[in-house]
């Protein structure tokens, strides 16, 4: 294995730093703060790694990093594969203390704390995209209008797809391209669930390095901080307070404020799309809200709403 030292542009993260910063009551996971910090040098995929430590009894808030993934894990079975230390690479352990018929909300969690984060501390205009896709926004004017449920925005497809969006206006490395994703996998034991909660973001990421013509990264997309050390850092204690707040109401997303800051955030809602489901069917039409469960409301040209809990969205025009 090549020194971490070999790139200067890509220094390592430093565990004992981290676990001093983030192991404190401050950094709470529903009253509970981070309970193991582990940095990886490389595994296959930080979430296989903490699916076996929760089989093995893990506790609730354990953290997993990893500066490289040789298997990385993306949703629908895509892969997540990037040079070492030129993104974050992290999964969190929890045990949530709410009905498991609640534990739908933890990606699009996810995704809502990771949008906070990088907007807040790159200064870039981050967008979701249905589930919880990280993505650039797209002009004010290519936008389809106000809906419902927000300001309609653009997006892109899933990082491992070779299928562009042909909403995507490309316009070098910023507008509608795709900057993170999320997986969210259950796992522990029958007494003792868990679910395990993947995030892996693009940071350094350079031009002839990106898996799909419509990703990019924090560096490519003008980003005023590229450190991995702060935003890492940012994205915990965002995570971490929101999972507080929903764990606090019972799961109750409606209650805890997730369900507004998701619809507020999200690029999908407002777009025609066209949604494709395990199995191989589909469904198009508008997409209008999202339902209770998380759940994304698609209604057709017949007035029909269907919800969407699971497929690859796609953004049309």
């Amino acid at each position: 294995m090549a020194s971490v030292y070999s790139d200067l542009n890509r220094p390592p993260l430093n565990e004992h730093s981290l676990q001093r910063a983030l192991m404190v009551p401050g950094i709470a996971f529903g009253g509970h703060s981070i309970a193991a910090l582990r940095l990886l040098p490389e595994v296959d995929s930080t979430n296989t790694a903490l699916l076996a430590a929760a089989a093995d009894g893990a506790p609730h808030g354990s953290v997993v990093i990893a500066e490289s993934q040789t298997a990385g894990k993306g949703r629908l079975g895509r892969s997540w594969i990037a040079p070492p230390r030129s993104g974050l690479f992290l999964s969190i352990l929890l045990r949530p203390e709410v009905s498991p018929a609640h534990w739908g909300w933890l990606p699009l969690l996810a995704g809502v704390a990771a949008r906070s984060a990088i907007s807040r501390v790159a200064e870039l205009d981050v967008w979701l995209k249905w589930p919880n896709d990280l993505i650039l926004a797209e002009p004010a004017d290519s936008s389809s209008g106000a809906t419902e449920s927000g300001s309609a925005r653009s997006g892109a497809t899933e990082s491992g797809s070779a299928e562009s969006d042909s909403s995507v206006t490309d316009s070098g490395y910023g507008v509608g391209r795709k900057l993170g994703g999320i997986l969210a996998e259950q796992g522990g034991t029958a007494a003792q669930p868990c679910v395990v909660i993947g995030i892996g973001i693009n940071i350094t990421l350079r031009a002839d390095e990106l898996p799909a013509p419509h990703a990019t990264s924090l560096l490519l997309a003008g980003a005023k901080v590229t450190d991995r050390d702060t935003i890492l850092r940012a994205l915990l204690r965002s995570f971490g307070s929101w999972y507080t707040d929903w764990a606090e109401s019972g799961g109750d997303a409606e209650r805890c404020g997730l369900t507004a800051a998701y619809r507020a955030g999200c690029a999908t809602l407002g777009r025609e799309v066209r949604a494709e489901l395990p199995g191989g069917s589909a469904v198009s039409g508008q997409a209008i809200d999202l339902d209770q469960d998380g759940r994304l409301l698609v209604r057709d040209a017949s007035g029909a709403s269907t919800p969407i809990g699971a497929g690859d969205v796609v953004h049309l025009r």
